[in-house]
């Protein structure tokens, strides 16, 4: 579910200034770049289907499982809008060369973890170089294909990598699970990393910085700290309970700090983000669409990977195969929403109806039983989903950076990428929480015995599945308001990246 999006703005580096044809190299770029974007996706993905593995392996509780993804997610996105601005003073390839070591590293740590702390904390620097490498990478691919046409090539190539690496990740975290161990799952990272590191110091090329642009630091620890307060704040409703003074103070902490981030970027003269991009009707609608998709998709994953694993006692090849259904009616369903229903009735109508689809599919994943088939009970919301899907990202993210002036390009796309890893962050911690309460009260009610858990475990997810579609359901309603009605005149001068 994760996404990369990023035009950066400011000067050539000496490849990009003499023109498209000037360096036979650029295409060999594009492969530097796509190997580092594969990575990135990849890793989004493929500790989904490892992790039940490595629960059992390492040992923590089901509260605590959802830090493993979490991690990642909200250090990447809260760090993401900061990431192109040091790459942007510092220089992209440095950046570049500098995210990719750091984050086989922390690969490094994670895979050789022996206790959840260090996963954790090997799994949000990840996020933190993550955060560094994505905007460098494509500031890079931006800079390298300056003619219109093979720019265009280029990011097809590499939305397609940034595609096939997501939907790739199910599937190689259940082949790594099964035939080697879940600590691959990091490990292939290394080189990865490793192939992109040797053939960037060799082929990119540094630029030339005349102008550097100021790093707002207080905006970036305040949105930081924001984020983690509240994602905390509701991962800790769980052991201390929602009337616990701990929950809701760091709720309402993570609150006013945000609250202070938004006044700091209306008063400070070089902010992350300029609170002008959050304005326009149709970009904040597209926002809303994102933040609530991506953080009911990311939750809905996890639980569906520990169903089918735990209680149908599916391998982690099965059920990384089992995913698949989901980016083939993903795309499919985009090919449709962007070329047949966008020019023909417009997002007031395509994005609300994806959101009543992902309704409808996570309705009936609550109808599973402790004996479901695939074929019956899981295969066919996979596909509503997958297609509900398809009808939100692709008028989505484009939405969100339409006819956006040349220098918000940047920092728009950012913003995109930026609330699709907040919102799995806090879908997470919420869905999680609140799987993991009604677990326990099933358990109070019901006693431990083995049939007990197995219904207790199935009842948790159900519930996460019904508070996902509580939440879809509103983010029709708003989508349904928010967007102008009517189709959208195409934007010639669009150039902008896009991978989901």
């Amino acid at each position: 579910m994760a996404s990369t999006a990023s035009v950066p703005t400011g000067l050539p580096d000496n490849q990009a200034s003499a023109g498209p044809g000037s360096s036979p190299r650029r295409w060999w770029v594009l492969a530097v770049i796509g190997l580092a974007q594969l990575m990135i996706m990849l890793d989004a993905t493929i500790v989904n289907i490892a992790l039940p593995s490595v629960q059992a392996d390492i040992g923590f509780s089901d509260t605590d499982r959802q830090w493993i993804v979490t991690a990642c997610a909200l250090t990447f996105g809260s760090l993401l809008l900061i990431g192109g601005r040091i790459a942007d003073l510092f220089g992209r390839k440095g950046a570049f060369l500098a995210g990719l070591v750091g984050f086989a590293v922390a690969s490094v740590v994670g895979g050789a973890a022996t206790s959840f702390e260090v996963l954790v904390a090997a799994r949000a620097l990840q996020g933190l170089f993550s955060a560094l490498l994505a905007p460098a990478a494509l500031a890079l691919l931006t800079t390298t294909f300056t003619d219109a046409k093979e720019r265009a090539r280029a990011f097809a190539i590499f939305g397609a990598i940034a595609g096939a690496g997501g939907a790739l990740g199910n599937l190689l975290g259940g082949v790594l699970t099964e035939y080697l161990d879940w600590r691959w799952t990091l490990y292939i990272n290394v080189g990865l990393a490793a192939a992109a590191l040797v053939g960037g110091a060799l082929l990119l090329q540094r630029q030339r910085q005349t102008e550097r642009p100021k790093l707002d630091l207080p905006g970036a620890v305040l949105v930081t700290l924001g984020l983690f307060a509240l994602v905390y704040g509701f991962s800790n409703a769980e052991s201390k309970g929602w009337s616990s003074p701990a929950t809701w103070g760091f709720l309402v902490g993570g609150v006013v700090l945000l609250a202070c981030f938004v006044r700091r970027q209306a008063v400070t003269g070089s902010p992350l983000l300029p609170l002008r991009i959050l304005i326009d009707r149709d970009r904040g609608a597209s926002l809303v669409a994102l933040l609530i998709t991506t953080g009911g998709m990311y939750a809905v994953a996890l639980f569906l990977a520990y169903y089918m694993q735990q209680t149908l006692q599916y391998t982690p090849i099965e059920t990384g195969l089992s995913f698949l259904p989901i980016p083939v009616s993903l795309v499919a369903a985009s090919g449709i929403a962007t070329g047949v229903l966008m020019p023909r009735y417009g997002p007031r109508v395509v994005v609300p109806l994806g959101m009543l689809l992902l309704t409808t599919g996570m309705v009936w994943f609550t109808a599973l039983e402790l004996d479901s088939s695939y074929a019956g009970g899981i295969l066919p919301p996979l596909l509503v989903l997958g297609f509900g899907l398809g009808l939100i990202y692709a008028p989505a993210i484009d939405l969100a950076t339409y006819r956006v002036a040349e220098d918000d390009a940047g920092v728009a796309s950012d913003a995109v990428n930026t609330t699709q890893q907040v919102g799995g962050s806090l879908g997470i911690a919420v869905l999680n929480t609140l799987a993991a309460s009604a677990a326990a009260a099933y358990l109070s009610d019901h006693g431990t015995t083995p049939a007990a858990l197995a219904e207790a475990g199935l009842h948790s997810y159900s519930t996460a599945y019904w508070w996902a579609a509580g939440f879809t359901a509103v983010g029709f309603v708003l989508t349904l308001i928010l967007y102008r009605p009517g189709a959208r005149t195409p934007d010639p001068d669009a150039s902008k990246a896009v991978a989901l």
